[in-house]
């Protein structure tokens, strides 16, 4: 990986202009920003688009517009054996067929790695970024921020795989520091009893979406609330305090009958980004990869660019507000889906939330869905929502025992939507399909027989 990595390098030195278009989410954005700061301290002039996918318009359009060197950062794979007219290099992490046409394209697949838990898109474009020059190593942040943005660390409750590497250059760059604590999402932000009621991945019986059952659980520990009328962030406790709660939260668990692993899964590995302020949504590695997604997914790229570039001043005013906006969408989101019914089938279930959920999203509320306690978690579950381009995006999620059973999201979508002229991908256990309307049913008899056919090897 590191021979090819440095073969693109060699490409982008040779070059005079590129223009970089990245994905847009968390993942994408630091890996645009990587390639930006990379290609800015060479002096080389460049230009940075983000799209929600590679489609025909967006293909054709960047063959008209002929660019001596285009660099696609998070995605880019469905085309790497594709598009020959357009001169370009590819660092992402998407499922492709291994005989894809590989000089130009460092994707983990080629060389037997899993792109969804060993490295992400900003990752490999931090190899690129590396071999560009070895000062570089302070994007190796970037791209912890971009792994978690993509849940690389969902597996093991840790960053794995190459990722691992990628966190020592941060941690030898004095730009991240790991430790164990709590994983529950709003360490930095949130007030205690608002990080239990939102807990996830394992949700808290009893105490999941139950905001006055969470205050009386801290209260019953002894655990004071508010310090002069401010709510306590779980950075306020001490280490006796977290650790009552945490112990107290593990036996919850198990007395609910959930496995010890689970219950384990409620202490990981955390990242914090030395160089901001504490108790920011920038000081947590996960806060910040979810402060980018709510730029990305509304259109505001250069936002999220530009807090991953350092700038603190109105960008990340502008971030913060984007991020309010972000939670209340998510939040009725989640509203819509269950009020609009979760469908059940033999191999997967569904919710179609017509025009009622960006579909920039819908992929995010189907992840939330199906870490909630509500949900069942046997069966993947797949988001349908209308673009505004008339057709309809499908977005599917599956938990980690099922891909261990065989299941491959990425390799189901493509096929299922390819059958009814769409197109699918992404990864194992998270992927995504752009389908004709009215294909709905259809698509989800392919994609069940798919799944179907998985899980019974």
């Amino acid at each position: 990986m590191l021979n090819r990595a440095e073969k693109l390098a060699n490409i982008i030195e040779q070059a005079k202009e590129v223009h970089i278009v990245t994905h847009n989410d968390a993942d994408g954005l630091t890996a645009g920003a990587i390639a930006s700061s990379s290609l800015q301290r060479l002096d080389k002039t460049y230009t940075l688009e983000c799209v929600k996918q590679l489609d025909r318009n967006v293909l054709k359009r960047l063959k008209d517009e002929d660019h001596e060197l285009v660099w696609f950062t998070d995605l880019g794979s469905s085309i790497s054996s594709s598009s020959p007219e357009i001169k370009k290099i590819i660092t992402d992490h998407h499922a492709c067929s291994q005989n894809a046409e590989a000089s130009f394209h460092l994707n983990p697949h080629l060389f037997g790695l899993d792109g969804s838990v060993d490295i992400s898109g900003a990752g490999l474009t931090y190899l690129v970024a590396k071999q560009l020059n070895s000062k570089n190593i302070d994007l190796s942040m970037l791209a912890i921020i971009g792994a978690l943005g993509d849940l690389q660390d969902r597996k093991d409750c840790r960053l794995q795989g190459i990722n691992r590497d990628i966190l020592k250059d941060a941690e030898e760059a004095k730009m991240i520091q790991a430790q164990l604590d709590i994983r529950y999402f709003g360490r930095e932000t949130r007030p205690m009893h608002k990080l239990l009621q939102f807990s996830s991945d394992p949700f808290i019986p009893g105490l999941t979406g139950r905001e006055e059952a969470c205050i009386s659980f801290l209260q019953d520990l002894k655990i004071t609330l508010k310090d002069n009328d401010t709510w306590r962030k779980w950075i306020d406790l001490n280490k006796e305090e977290k650790r009552r709660i945490m112990s107290n939260v593990a036996r919850l668990l198990l007395q609910k009958g959930f496995s010890h692993k689970t219950a384990r899964r409620v202490i990981g590995e955390v990242y914090l980004l030395r160089k901001e302020k504490k108790g920011t949504e920038l000081h947590d590695a996960k806060e910040f990869a979810t402060l980018l997604n709510a730029t990305a997914r509304y259109g505001k790229a250069e936002v999220g660019i530009n807090v991953c570039l350092g700038d603190r001043d109105k960008w990340l005013k502008q971030a913060r507000s984007l991020l309010r906006g972000h939670r209340h969408n998510l939040a009725e989101g989640l509203q819509v889906a269950r009020e609009n019914g979760i469908i059940k089938r033999d191999f997967l279930q569904f919710f179609h939330a017509k025009k009622e959920i960006r579909d920039t999203i819908v992929g995010i509320v189907a992840g939330m869905l199906l870490n909630s306690e509500d949900i069942s978690s046997s069966l993947p579950l797949i988001g349908f929502v209308d673009t505004e381009n008339n057709d309809v995006k499908a977005s599917a999620r599956a938990t980690r025992d099922l891909v261990d059973q065989g299941l491959n999201l990425s390799s189901a979508m493509r096929k299922a939507a390819e059958v009814v002229n769409g197109v699918g991908g992404g990864h194992n256990i998270a992927a995504g399909a752009t389908i004709p309307k009215g294909k709905e049913e259809e698509f989800l008899d392919l994609l069940e027989k798919e799944i179907s056919i998985q899980l019974s090897n």
